[in-house]
């Protein structure tokens, strides 16, 4: 008898996180799980995987995704008892996400009617599960639909439908299904999905609770999480050598640190200092020689946000790669890993004299205060990269500016202003002063630097938290705090990110 290849008797199930090359399927899938009701949008789904991919699972059986589920994370104290999917959700596209949070909310679970009797449900609410403990997180909390409810509406209210669900008198394939995986009921929330008929809109809120949860007081009690910023108002003055530069470097540094700050912020540019004790007067080859200085420049601020321990966006600098000459801003984190960001738009002035290539991402970078974005000068006066890295979870967009007049000055200040009332974000400029009269395209500059915020009463009167008097060498230090703008997202006057008319625009970012 020959052996027996086993091979082609197995059948391979794998639980994974969802990804781009997904989304098709799983648009299939819903359509074939939920029909009559409104689907996801493919941008819903890329939202999800940008934002917390983490939290998306899929089940494959033999290449075919059979399941999903979605979830983001929440402080489930901050929201209304009554609130709605949509609330909870931001309207699908999670942007409330809060990975400081304490509680997985799961939006969604949905499984191939072909494939049920397989347990596909239970493997994915234990992905969930792990999840949940891996991440130290509270509680599981679920709005669950009740589908059968319409069957018995007319002789039942919600409450005595779930109690006879509860008893095991009445089969709910949802409610029954989350009970049976150690879900608790919480109540039972009317309005919760329009379009659920079947449930008649009404939801189970559910919750299983993780046993292993560790509590850690600052994420129970935090009322607010203030992070200090020092802004660098930078004077272009001649010198005669790096070391000049880099003890001037130093000096803002040292301030920064001694006011016990997060950030030190230098201005855009203010490497071209470099240029002032060389020769070189074609601006385009000037610039190619201070890209020799980038070496020296990484070094230098790597060993002092090591040294002062704090997290230094380091202007920008010109930096050549492939023969072609880019506006960098680099953030240089006091753990001593460095980061970068490509000038995306380039002004007049920049293509003209100096040939300067421009980027194309919109990064956002963790920190140890939490998510931000940086933005060179004249990127803050396009609105979209704005509102792509706030939905990418910035809350502190810094911009390193080098204006030559008050018009190119109050461009950069309007808009930054403009974008932290926008976004509801914190918004920085720093911005260089003073002159290179022998450098040119680099004579003179003007600037007030400030940070800024939203426009609402738990901010600054005027949304200004402090700001440099004009044109002089000087530094502005101020504290933002985080959690105001959670809350505000939640529950201000105004909510410009909640309020978006998603059904009539939307920004489509092409990475």
């Amino acid at each position: 008898m020959s052996k027996l290849d086993i091979s082609q008797f197995e059948k391979k199930m794998v639980i994974r996180t969802i990804q781009a090359e997904d989304i098709d399927d799983i648009l299939a899938l819903q359509q074939i799980c939920f029909p009559g009701m409104v689907p996801w949008k493919r941008e819903h789904l890329l939202s999800h995987i940008d934002i917390f991919p983490e939290g998306q699972f899929c089940v494959e059986y033999d290449g075919k995704i059979i399941g999903s589920c979605a979830s983001l994370i929440v402080n489930f104290d901050e929201y209304d008892d009554h609130h709605t999917w949509d609330d909870i959700t931001d309207g699908g596209y999670i942007t409330n996400h809060n990975p400081d949070g304490y509680n997985l909310y799961g939006i969604e679970v949905m499984v191939d009617p072909e494939y049920r009797r397989m347990k596909i449900g239970r493997r994915l609410y234990e992905a969930r599960k792990d999840l949940a403990r891996e991440m130290n997180l509270k509680s599981i909390i679920i709005g669950g639909r009740i589908p059968n409810f319409h069957k018995y509406s007319e002789t039942m209210s919600p409450r005595e439908y779930v109690e006879e669900v509860s008893h095991h008198n009445i089969y709910d394939p949802v409610l029954t299904f989350q009970l049976m995986n150690g879900f608790t009921l919480m109540r039972i929330n009317p309005n919760y999905l329009p379009d659920d008929a079947a449930s008649q809109q009404y939801a189970t809120l559910m919750e299983w609770n993780n046993i292993d949860f560790q509590a850690q007081t600052k994420r129970h009690l935090r009322t607010a999480l203030p992070v200090r910023i020092c802004v660098i108002q930078y004077m272009m003055k001649s010198i005669a050598s790096f070391d000049e530069f880099a003890k001037q470097v130093e000096y803002y540094t040292s301030v920064a640190s001694d006011n016990q700050s997060d950030f030190a912020v230098f201005p855009e540019i203010f490497t071209t200092q470099l240029m002032s004790f060389h020769e070189e007067k074609t601006p385009s080859r000037a610039i190619r020689r201070l890209t020799e200085y980038t070496e020296d420049y990484i070094q230098l601020f790597t060993h002092l946000a090591l040294k002062y321990n704090v997290n230094i966006i380091g202007g920008s600098h010109f930096v050549e790669e492939d023969d072609r000459i880019y506006n960098i801003a680099y953030l240089f984190r006091r753990d001593g890993t460095i980061e970068k960001q490509y000038k995306i738009h380039i002004t007049p002035n920049e293509r003209k004299y100096w040939g300067i290539s421009p980027g194309d991402e919109v990064k956002v970078f963790d920190t140890d205060c939490g998510k931000i974005n940086i933005q060179i000068c004249y990127d803050v006066e396009f609105p979209e990269i704005s509102r792509i890295a706030v939905d990418k979870g910035a809350k502190i967009i810094f911009t390193p500016f080098c204006t030559d007049d008050r018009q190119g000055y109050l461009r950069v200040r309007y808009c930054a202003q403009a974008r932290a009332i926008e976004n509801q974000v914190y918004t920085v400029i720093a911005g260089t002063v003073g002159n290179l009269s022998q450098v040119v395209n680099m004579d003179i500059q003007y600037a007030q630097s400030g940070i800024f915020t939203p426009s609402d009463f738990e901010f600054a009167r005027d949304g200004i938290v402090g700001e440099c008097h004009p044109n002089i060498e000087t530094v502005v230090v101020g504290d933002v705090d985080l959690e105001k703008i959670s809350r505000q997202r939640k529950s201000g006057t105004v909510r410009q990110l909640r309020d978006r008319r998603r059904d009539l625009y939307r920004i489509h970012y092409r990475l």
